[in-house]
């Protein structure tokens, strides 16, 4: 990854995204964190600068119209230009339907769904420029949503039609989509629902980053659509 490329991850203050941001560092590209916690965004930050990247933190709410796209005219005001958007922001509440109250759903629909619409169309312009990349986080849950997973399986299952669309749309301008999907991953969003889930079946956040990190690359330039499953024997 070259020094003038500049990779936006959303979720982008701990877990799988913090991975990304720290992996793409790794390049010397620009990264550009973004969360809704400051706290978060710094450690993200800090890491990022100690695997020898450059970070530029946003707090911002990204299920929300006009803080997302002055986001993104902000990182194109900056360096620009985008090459890789991640959406890594995402929420797993374990709901059983009669548990499954209105707000908590329309928060899972708003955070997985909504906030990638919001992020992938306020970019898009700058990828059509840059011929960039989009990868978004999805989930085995969207084929294999067990039980108090419904809502969240659905909401992954609509990431991987999502991406096959932007995809197709990619296509005459070069953009590229992908979906990654990975089992469980080692993150306080597993252990919040699943505390006795065995270690040994989780992967660790710095798998997925390596896969997204991996399929951003020119080598994939004629791949696009694709849903990745990421695995470890169990899930």
């Amino acid at each position: 990854m070259s020094q003038e490329q500049v990779i936006v991850v959303t979720g982008g203050g701990r877990g799988i995204g913090r991975a990304i941001c720290v992996r793409f560092a790794r390049e010397g590209g620009q990264v550009v964190a973004v969360s809704r916690t400051a706290a978060e965004l710094a450690e993200t930050k800090s890491l990022v600068e100690r695997a020898g990247g450059r970070c530029l933190v946003q707090q911002v709410d990204v299920t929300r119209v006009e803080p997302t796209q002055a986001m993104v005219q902000e990182v194109v005001k900056r360096f620009g230009r985008v090459d890789v958007l991640v959406n890594s922001a995402g929420i797993a509440p374990l709901r059983m339907i009669d548990e499954l109250t209105p707000e908590i759903f329309d928060s899972i629909l708003s955070v997985n769904v909504r906030a990638m619409y919001l992020t992938c169309r306020a970019v898009w312009p700058a990828l059509k420029t840059s011929r960039g990349v989009i990868v978004n986080i999805s989930s085995i849950a969207s084929l294999d949503a067990f039980a108090g997973f419904a809502a969240y399986g659905a909401s992954k299952a609509w990431v991987n039609a999502w991406t096959r669309g932007l995809a197709e749309e990619g296509r005459p301008v070069g953009i590229r989509a992908f979906s990654i999907a990975p089992g469980g991953v080692e993150t306080s969003m597993l252990r919040n629902a699943f505390p006795d889930h065995p270690a040994q079946d989780t992967l660790d956040p710095g798998d997925v980053a390596d896969m997204v990190h991996a399929i951003a690359q020119p080598a994939c330039r004629y791949a696009t659509g694709q849903t990745v499953f990421v695995q470890r024997h169990g899930d």
